[in-house]
């Protein structure tokens, strides 16, 4: 098992989960982080970090799709180990569905 990022996080990316991972497996894009699914350990502590809930574990049904999504840009992003400054309108992207087209596959900053 591992945890991935979802739909949830494009636009938002409030960046609280990479605060609390010991092992650093996030990777940052343009509008969305990603969990590298070969270094999460499953500890499960970034899950409630999430202010919108976007981190979720793949044994969830239907999630396949954003463990390969998570899988893919995690081998070409940046890494991401501190909480950087979340968008100015995160919190009104937090709640809207229907954000997949949005995901950008340009990497962001990292560290």
């Amino acid at each position: 098992m591992t945890y991935v990022v979802t739909e949830a996080c494009i636009n938002c990316k409030y960046m609280d989960c990479v605060e609390v991972c010991p092992v650093d497996c996030f990777y940052e894009g343009e509008n969305m982080l990603v969990i590298n699914p070969n270094e999460c350990i499953d500890c499960g502590v970034c899950e409630p970090e999430c202010p919108a809930e976007a981190i979720l574990p793949d044994t969830e049904d239907g999630l396949e799709e954003w463990l390969e999504i998570n899988t893919k840009f995690s081998e070409t992003w940046p890494n991401i180990t501190v909480k950087g400054t979340q968008p100015d309108d995160a919190d009104d992207w937090k709640d809207k569905e229907g954000k997949k087209e949005l995901l950008s596959e340009n990497p962001g900053s990292g560290d």
